[in-house]
């Protein structure tokens, strides 16, 4: 049952709510996901679309869980999921609106976690995803102000790999993950250095994630207004490929390991 809905309209998210019960007899699970981006200098990029980011990323999500948990706490069980980013552990230069909003995503779901814990709703669940870079179209329907194209920043992982994470926190429920070798190794090196590990991404957004070759006009991207074609779910930046590609060569990695301590056993 596909249902067009603005995420930052409460009265449409509470629409979707009710056609999904009404079709399907209850809700178990509820994954707020909605997301745009805003690339710029602080200072120069326009206030209206500022706040359509938080509007978007942050009442987004306070909609979907407003209108799903009333129904998970009248069943007693069932799962809410809200995706937010290791930019809600790290943030980065250039994309001020959308970090404060993944940091926003984690927030509330800890708060949520409390306060059904407070209730005694123990089978009432409320997850966080954090992915690193994901191959969606996000950075071509960005809003850009930097002058430069926006870069998927690598690794890339496939979105598959991200709903395959949100399948398997419905079947066995955890407080957050993080999606991706690199993004956990991120986020270990922030807790353990967190000064080292910004003065890391800040570069790495620099050299990496902002093209120094391919200029950018200024665009507000999809945020007022829906990107043109029928979608997709691929962004081109071959994440499925690069994922199979970092498997193989960690598996050939582990073979020489096992095959050097075997000769060395004998």
């Amino acid at each position: 049952l596909a249902v067009p809905t603005d995420v930052t309209d409460a009265r449409a998210v509470d629409e979707l709510a009710r056609r999904a019960a009404e079709r399907f007899g209850r809700i178990d699970v509820w994954v707020n996901c909605a997301a745009v981006t805003l690339f710029g200098p602080f200072t120069e990029v326009p206030l209206e679309d500022f706040r359509r980011v938080l509007d978007v990323n942050v009442m987004g999500y306070v909609h979907g869980a407003r209108s799903v948990l009333p129904r998970l706490r009248e069943q007693g069980e069932g799962v809410l999921v809200n995706v937010s980013s290791v930019l809600g552990v790290v943030a980065q230069p250039y994309t001020h609106a959308y970090g404060m909003s993944k940091h926003a995503v984690r927030a509330l779901g800890a708060s949520l976690r409390q306060e059904l814990r407070l209730e005694g709703r123990r089978k009432v669940k409320v997850c966080t995803v954090m992915p690193a870079t994901v191959d969606t179209p996000v950075l071509q329907h960005a809003a850009n102000y930097t002058g430069r194209r926006a870069l998927a920043m690598p690794p890339v992982y496939s979105a598959e790999r991200v709903a395959h994470a949100i399948v398997g926190l419905v079947r066995s429920p955890r407080r957050e993950i993080v999606v991706g070798p690199m993004g956990r190794n991120l986020v270990r090196q922030f807790k353990l250095a967190p000064g080292l590990t910004e003065r890391m991404m800040a570069v790495l957004v620099d050299r990496t994630h902002l093209s120094r070759r391919q200029a950018q006009a200024a665009t507000s991207g999809n945020l007022h207004r829906p990107a043109p074609g029928p979608g997709s779910v691929v962004g081109g930046w071959h994440g499925r490929r690069r994922t199979a590609v970092r498997r193989t060569l960690t598996a050939a990695a582990l073979a020489g390991v096992v095959t050097a301590a075997w000769r060395a056993a004998r």
